[in-house]
């Protein structure tokens, strides 16, 4: 859909014209998206992309959460700015301005079934990483570090799944904490600049998409202002197990055989 023709009239009339089965399935999705990463940092993607993507087209879903996660991480960017190691996190951005073209091409143009399998089956490879606890001890180099960039570029261009290769590779480093922390944020923030741009070549920020944003958007916020503020008051490893059975379940109800039983 053309530019001119996103008003703020155009919004009301497209959300009215949605079943209330979708709006209250997404809405419920950007919920338990929300909470899991408003506490851990991380499943938001992981959760949210297989279960809107049961009931919207998976570009629509990924355009979705790129515009309302983007708001989110905003205020976490000055900060990370400082303290950022912004050598490491450029060597791993030319690896994304490779990978995110890639994987918005693939959004673009395969087929959606296909799409909604493909990330099915990324979803539970990523879960399986996470949960196996493991990292990359070695010492980074720029090939590896472009090379990691590079996947998780893929992923993140055609999914929004681009975090756990970069965490899995850095936390195992001899980077301190804080560095880690605040390379992820920085890295996440000029990763989204490029991926924004690829989406606004290939066409994906169109009505539905700023449409269901600002549907979506508050719900996915109380859920992260809700999930940080549980952060310190429950058990750490209880509810990341707890998110790792959300991601298992989400992938699960994310099933296209199981459409029939959402529609």
């Amino acid at each position: 859909m053309e530019p001119t023709q996103i008003t703020l009239a155009a919004i009301p009339a497209y959300v009215a014209g949605q079943s209330t089965g979708t709006l209250s399935f997404l809405l419920a999705s950007a919920l338990v998206a929300g909470l899991a990463r408003g506490f851990s940092g991380f499943g938001g993607a992981l959760i949210f992309i297989p279960l809107a993507s049961s009931v919207v087209e998976p570009r629509l879903a990924v355009a979705v959460l790129f515009l309302i996660d983007l708001v989110m991480a905003l205020p976490m960017l000055p900060g990370a700015v400082r303290q950022a190691d912004k050598r490491e996190a450029g060597t791993m951005l030319v690896g994304a301005l490779a990978g995110v073209p890639l994987g918005t091409m693939i959004l673009a143009r395969a087929d959606p079934l296909a799409v909604r399998w493909a990330i099915i089956i990324v979803v539970i490879s990523l879960l399986a990483l996470l949960v196996s606890g493991w990292r990359y001890h070695g010492k980074p180099t720029a090939p590896l570090t472009i090379g990691v960039g590079a996947v998780a570029g893929v992923f993140g261009g055609a999914a929004q799944v681009s975090g756990p290769p970069v965490v899995a590779y850095w936390l195992g480093g001899a980077l301190p904490a804080a560095t880690v922390r605040a390379n992820l944020v920085f890295y996440f923030a000029m990763s989204s600049l490029i991926t924004g741009v690829n989406y606004v070549f290939a066409g994906f920020f169109d009505l539905p998409a700023f449409a269901l944003s600002l549907v979506a958007g508050p719900v996915f916020g109380l859920g992260v202002l809700a999930g940080s503020r549980l952060f310190g008051k429950a058990d750490d490893l209880v509810f990341r197990r707890i998110c790792y059975g959300l991601i298992a379940a989400a992938a699960i109800v994310g099933l296209p055989l199981l459409d029939d039983l959402l529609r």
